[in-house]
C-alpha cells in the first residue's frame, strides 16, 4: 500500500468510526421511548431516501438492476434491518459503552468466516490465539449478566454478539460481488432494510409504533445522515478497496469513541471490568490484524 492510499484508508477507517459509533448514543437515546422495529425503520428509510436523492442528482437510477437483487437482499438483511432491530432492542437492556465493546469483536469473526472464505485469508496460530483472547474479552465484558435475575442484561447482551455475526457474514458477502458499485450496494442495503423493517413494524406495533419518533426527530436525523447513510457508504468501499478484514478494522476504533461518548454525553459509568474485557478484545482484535498471512500453497 502507498502512502497516499495508507493516508486516505486512516482517513476513512477514523471517519467511519466517529459516525458508525455515534449511532450508539443517538439509539440510546431513542431506545426507552421508541419501539425498536419503528427505530430501525425509520433510520434505514431516512438514509435510503438520501442515497436515492444522491444518485438522482448524478443522473442515476436509484432502482436496483437485475443483478443487484441478491446483493440488495442479503446486504439489507445480514447489515441492515437485522442487526438494527437487534441492536435497538440490546440498547434498552444495556448500556451504550458495553454494547459497542461487545460489538468490537466482529473483525475476530471476521477472521474466523474469511478462514473458510478465502484461500488468502487462513488462520495461522497467532490469529487463532488472537480470536480465542477477543473471544474471552466478551465473556469477561457480559460477565454477571450471564446470571442476572431477570435475563434482560444477558439478552441485551447477547443481542449484540448476533449483531457482531451479522455483521461479519455480510462484510465477508459483500467480498463476493466485485460487479456492484459500492455506493449502491450501500444504497440497496437501506433500501430493503426500510422495507423489511417498515413491515416488522406495522405488522408488530401498527402506526402508533411511529409516534414516539416524531418527538425525538433531532435524534432520528442525525441517526439516519452522520451514522448511517454517510458511515455505510464510506465503509462499503473500504471492502471494495481494502478487503473486508482491514475493512473490519473499525470494529478496534468504534467502541474507544463510543465509549468516550457515553460517558460524556449519556453519563455512563464504565466500571473496571467492562474496561478491562473491552483491552482483552482489542487486544486481540490487534493481534489478529497485525499477524502475517498464511502462506498460500503454489498450485
Amino acid at each position: 500500500m502507498i502512502k497516499s492510499e495508507r493516508q486516505l484508508y486512516v482517513i476513512q477507517l477514523f471517519s467511519c468510526s466517529l459516525m458508525w459509533s455515534s449511532g450508539f448514543i443517538f439509539m440510546k437515546l431513542l431506545a426507552d421511548k421508541v419501539d425498536p422495529f419503528a427505530i430501525a425503520s425509520t433510520r434505514a428509510a431516512l438514509a435510503a431516501v438520501i442515497l436515492s436523492l444522491w444518485f438522482s442528482l448524478r443522473g442515476h437510477s436509484p432502482l436496483p438492476s437485475r443483478k443487484e437483487l441478491l446483493p440488495w437482499l442479503m446486504l439489507g438483511t445480514l447489515n441492515g434491518w437485522l442487526p438494527n432491530v437487534l441492536t435497538a432492542f440490546a440498547l434498552e437492556h444495556a448500556a451504550a459503552g458495553p454494547s459497542a465493546m461487545i460489538q468490537a469483536s466482529g473483525p475476530l469473526m471476521v477472521a474466523v468466516l474469511s478462514h473458510i472464505a478465502f484461500v488468502d485469508e487462513k488462520l495461522t496460530l497467532r490469529r487463532l490465539a488472537g480470536v480465542l483472547i477477543g473471544f474471552g474479552g466478551i465473556t469477561l465484558l457480559i460477565g454477571p449478566a450471564a446470571f442476572a435475575a431477570d435475563g434482560s442484561t444477558l439478552f441485551g447482551s447477547g443481542a449484540m454478539v448476533i449483531v457482531s455475526l451479522c455483521y461479519a457474514l455480510g462484510n465477508v458477502y459483500a467480498k463476493f460481488i466485485p460487479h456492484v458499485e459500492p455506493a449502491r450496494m450501500a444504497l440497496g442495503q437501506q433500501v430493503v432494510s426500510a422495507l423489511m423493517a417498515t413491515l416488522l413494524t406495522f405488522g408488530l406495533g401498527g402506526v402508533s409504533a411511529y409516534g414516539p419518533i416524531v418527538m425525538a426527530w433531532p435524534a432520528t436525523l442525525a441517526l439516519s445522515i452522520f451514522s448511517t447513510a454517510m458511515p455505510i457508504t464510506i465503509f462499503m468501499y473500504l471492502i471494495r478497496q481494502q478487503g473486508p478484514t482491514k475493512a473490519a478494522m473499525i470494529g478496534y476504533l468504534m467502541p474507544v469513541f463510543a465509549v468516550l461518548m457515553s460517558v460524556a454525553f449519556l453519563g455512563e459509568v464504565i466500571g473496571v471490568r467492562e474496561i478491562a474485557g473491552g483491552l482483552i478484545v482489542l487486544f486481540g482484535v490487534a493481534i489478529v490484524s497485525s499477524a502475517p498471512k498464511a502462506a498460500v500453497p503454489v498450485t
